[in-house]
Parts: structure tokens; sequence; C-alpha cells
């Protein structure tokens, strides 16, 4: 251990990168627990940590070079490596964020004398690597072995943290009536909790002399289908129902572009992620927490809140969704034509401009509907917006120009209140 001039632990002031991802943010907690400084940094001053602490701005996907780094370690006794991610996206590429920035980031800690390094790699991330991701990792552990021999890349399986959107996919995925599961959910893992990898950073930044590698697990392998069946139970639910598809097939949707269903995501889920939990308990000290001990009651309780109104989001979103199509499909001519002209010639439309405001507002419906259904994050937020603004414009008319809608008996006016309060609730649950 290190010790200060009277046998006291050495305040570490600890440069903790990702810490606004769930990984980074536990390190940071456990730093400070053990009586350390973390300084996080984040890709914007104001998205992480409190009053009082230290930030540094960083990208990972700009920050590429040796120059970069070095005024970030003025100060700095430890650097803890948490950036990583699942699924390129623009500037942000597998060899960008985990070979080529790391590899400036440990020159600038071998320039400015930091030995204690820690980087949070992926079990899988070695010599029989195939994907892009565990090769990638590969080349990132690879530059800190070659620049900070007393570094240590961490390996860890599946991280679960009640907070992670990982995690949650895999709660939403037992929580369901029937899991689909690729193969039956029959491929081996070993889950680890976030808070036992966070204290073996601390525990490995803490002594003297590391090990150049760690394979992060959790204290027992088992199949990716008993895991979810313990995340289940815990949760409160009964027996785990599977539906198993075989790989092959899943592997063809990879083409679609969503990452989960991606070809090397479910290949290196075949390949399993396991390893001996021995070394990585001698390190920590104590007992790794077991799957079944995951999860709270209190956590259990409000995950439970959360993937209900997850389930219910998907459902109002499905349901604005279809309002859109099949009012669009019906003004497209299921509905008489006749008739819809005439409510149009009630308002002041006539002739071809009541043909393009029929016809028109159609399309238009149509293409909120799709919308609804393929848009994701900033686009359909402001799909819905424009969903908000077209309901409130034609509201105003039906007022001013038949405001005896307002009084029918089937409410068709007064369902547009309800209307807007869900676009509303799905709008506020995509900004998060």
């Amino acid at each position: 251990m290190i010790e200060g001039s009277e046998g006291n632990k050495t305040r570490l002031r600890v440069l903790v990168l990702g810490a606004e991802g769930l990984i980074g943010r536990a390190v940071c907690d456990a730093l400070q627990a053990a009586g350390h400084r973390p300084v996080p940094g984040v890709r914007r001053r104001q998205g992480s940590g409190g009053a009082g602490v230290d930030r540094v701005e960083v990208d990972f996907a700009h920050d590429i070079h040796q120059a970069d780094w070095l005024p970030r370690l003025r100060g700095i006794d430890a650097v803890v490596n948490a950036v990583g991610i699942f699924a390129e996206h623009g500037a942000q590429s597998f060899r960008r964020i985990h070979a080529q920035t790391p590899r400036a980031l440990f020159a600038a800690c071998r320039e400015t004398g930091i030995t204690r390094v820690v980087q949070i790699s992926a079990l899988g991330a070695d010599e029989h690597a195939s994907s892009r991701f565990h090769r990638s990792k590969r080349a990132g552990d690879a530059a800190l072995r070659a620049m900070v021999p007393t570094g240590t890349v961490l390996q860890p399986s599946l991280v679960f943290g009640a907070a992670g959107a990982s995690s949650r996919m895999l709660m939403s995925l037992a929580w369901l009536p029937l899991a689909v599961l690729p193969g039956g959910g029959r491929q081996p893992i070993q889950p680890i909790h976030v808070d036992d990898l966070a204290a073996l950073v601390v525990r490995l930044l803490e002594h003297d002399t590391r090990p150049e590698c760690l394979a992060a697990v959790g204290p027992q392998a088992l199949s990716l289908v008993r895991y979810l069946a313990l995340l289940r139970h815990a949760l409160g639910g009964g027996r785990l129902r599977v539906l198993g598809i075989p790989t092959t097939w899943l592997a063809r949707l990879g083409r679609l572009g969503g990452h989960w269903v991606d070809r090397e995501a479910l290949a290196m889920l075949e390949r399993g992620s396991t390893a001996d939990a021995a070394p990585a308990t001698r390190w920590l000290g104590h007992a790794l927490r077991p799957p079944r001990l995951f999860l709270s009651s209190a956590e259990a309780a409000d995950l439970r809140v959360l993937l209900a109104w997850r389930a219910w989001a998907v459902a109002g979103r499905v349901a604005v969704a279809l309002v859109w199509l099949v009012t669009g499909v019906l003004s497209l001519g299921v509905y008489p034509v006749a008739g819809s002209l005439a409510l149009l010639g009630r308002v002041g439309l006539h002739g071809t401009m009541a043909y393009v405001a029929l016809y028109g507002g159609a399309l238009l419906d149509l293409a909120f509907g799709v919308a609804t259904l393929l848009l994701r994050r900033r686009a359909l937020r402001r799909a819905y917006l424009a969903q908000v603004l077209l309901i409130l414009s034609y509201t105003a008319i039906i007022t001013v120009a038949l405001p005896q809608f307002w009084l029918h008996p089937f409410g068709p006016i007064l369902k547009n209140l309800p209307m807007l309060a869900l676009i509303g609730m799905l709008y506020a649950s995509e900004r998060r």
C-alpha cells in the first residue's frame, strides 16, 4: 500500500475518464469513499460532479494527440480510463475511442511520470479477438503496456448496475411475459456488480505493485438465460418464459442497423465471457457479490415502476402512431371524400384548396405515424413537437369555425386533450 509520512494512506488525485458513465461514476464514488480525490473527466463541465469537485473537459473523439493531454495531467497522481462505446456513431469510432486517443493519453502519462493507470477494457480483448470492438480494446491495452508498464488492464465481463443502460435492457427483457433469446440464452457469462468493479479499481491504484492484466468477473459463471431468471426473481417476477431463436436469424437482422442484434455483438455473446474469479477475489479482499444479490429490495421496487413506465411508453408510442396512420388512411378515401370536403367547406376551404388540405393533411398524418415508429432521440422529439403544433392549430380552427364540435357527445375535440398529454409525456420520456 502507498503510505504517507506518518503511516497514513496517501490521498491520490485521480483523473477518472468516462466519469459520466456507469463505471466511471461508481469509480468516482469508490475513490471518494476511500479518502481519495477523484477528478471527473467529462464531455461537458456542467454535466457531472457537484460543488467543490474539480472537473476536466475531455473529448475522446478529438483529443487524439499527446499534447492534448499534458495540461490535463498536471497535479494528477493516477488515471482511470473508463471510456468506451459499443456502437460507432459519427466521429466516435472504435479505433479512435478505444485505441488512438488512449494511446495519446498513455504517452502523456509516460511523459509526466504517472505510473498508476487502470485501463477498463473488456474480457475477450485478447489474441482471439475477432470483433472490431474487442480488437480496438486490445489495441488500447497494448498501448498501455508499452507506455506505462506499471499500469493494469482490467477486463470485466458483463457489468451490472441498476442505472446502467445494458443492465436495464436485460431487466426489461427478463420482465417481459416472454423473453426472446438468441440460441435460447445458453451463452456463458460471468457478470460482476459495478460496485465490486469500482472497488477493484481503487485497490489496484492503492498498491505499488499491480498485475499487468486482471479479469474482473463475478463469483460464478452462468448462462444468459439463468442470469435473466435471477434478475426476474429479484424484481419479484415468476418463472422466466423463453422463446429461443437461432442466432443466425438474428444475425441477418444486423443489417437493419440495430446494434443489439449486430452480427459482431452476437458473435461476442456466442463466444462467452468467463474467467477464473479467484484473482479478482484476492485483490478485492472479500467475496464478490453473486447475481442473486445484485438488486436490493429498494432498487427492485423502483425498477418495477420504471419498467412498467417503459412498457406503457412503448404502448403509448404505438397508439399515437396508429392514430396518425389510421387518420391518414381514412382521409385518403376510406371516409367519403364528399363528407370530408363538406367539412372543409364549413371552415372556408373550397375547390383546389380543399383538395390540397385534404390530401396534404392525409399525407402529413401518414408521415407523422411513420416518424413516430421509426425516429429516435432528437429527430423524434422534433416530430412530437410538430404533432403538438398541428393538433393545436386545427383545434384552434375548429374552435373558431365549428365550435359545436366541443359539445358533441362523442367528444371528437375533447379527445385532443389526452392526445396532447400523451405526446407530451412521450416527448419528456425521449429527452431522458
